[in-house]
């Protein structure tokens, strides 16, 4: 049985307007220091958030560390909408997009990173890093694969993708 489960989504979202970060960082349950990059960022999250917001002067945002897709966006949500009750912002369509989808899966067999290495062409240098690494053409995902059968994808951008990638590998470890 395999199991999969998804560890961090990353989303972004425009309110399309600048923002004073500033301002926006004296309120409840932000963050503004200027000693973090420079002071070009504000940072948002609350105990109803699953993760964490970074917002921009340019009014750009970017949701990082929830575990689902809907809460990620549900935190860009959120964001804007204290944003707005506050008056820095105004509320606006965000069409937020997912930009990555990093999950951890567990095929719970051993795999050796020698063959898989050989056979599929992955890249694996056991002397600087541990895994083998295993590009996934179609969709467009990457593998990091450990002898002990547990893997990291990163670079899905929907959930089709990541299952996509699983079926693959799945059938790649197997197929030997």
């Amino acid at each position: 049985m395999v199991s999969t489960r998804i560890v961090n989504v990353v989303a972004t979202a425009d309110l399309k307007k600048s923002i004073d970060i500033n301002a926006a960082g004296k309120l409840d349950d932000f963050i503004h220091d200027p000693e973090i990059y420079g002071g070009r960022v504000t940072y948002h999250h609350s105990d109803d958030m699953t993760g964490k917001v970074s917002i921009f002067p340019s009014g750009k945002m970017i949701s990082v560390g929830s575990r689902s897709v809907d809460d990620a966006f549900d935190d860009l949500k959120k964001t804007m909408g204290d944003l707005v009750e506050n008056k820095l912002a105004k509320r606006t369509v965000l069409n937020p997009r997912v930009r990555n989808i990093v999950a951890t899966v567990d095929f719970q067999k051993a795999v050796d990173l020698e063959e898989v290495s050989d056979r599929l062409e992955a890249i694996y240098e056991p002397e600087q890093f541990p895994g083998a690494i295993l590009r996934v053409e179609e969709p467009g995902t990457t593998a990091l694969l450990f002898a002990s059968g547990k893997v990291v994808i990163v670079g899905a951008r929907e959930i089709e993708d990541l299952n996509r990638t699983v079926i693959i590998l799945s059938e790649l470890l197997n197929a030997h």
